[in-house]
C-alpha cells in the first residue's frame, strides 16, 4: 500500500525558506529542552522541520 501523504523533501518545499511557524517554534522548543539542546531562533520552515525530525528521534517522540 502506498503512503497517501508522501513527504516532499524539504529542499523542494515552495515555502521552505520562509521563517518557521509559531507552532514549529513552540514544538521545537519543547523538543530541544527535552534533548538538552539549544536551537537557533532564526530557522526557516524547512530547517525547523529537519531539526524537529532529528529531535523527535533523539527524544523518542517520533515513534
Amino acid at each position: 500500500m502506498t503512503d497517501p501523504t508522501p513527504e516532499k523533501p524539504t529542499e523542494d518545499w515552495v515555502t521552505g525558506d520562509e521563517p518557521m511557524t509559531g507552532p514549529q517554534r513552540s514544538y521545537l522548543g519543547t523538543l530541544a529542552q527535552e534533548a538538552g539542546e539549544d536551537v537557533p531562533d532564526d530557522l526557516t520552515k524547512a530547517q525547523a522541520s529537519e531539526h524537529i525530525e532529528r529531535l523527535q528521534s533523539k527524544t523518542g517522540r517520533g515513534d
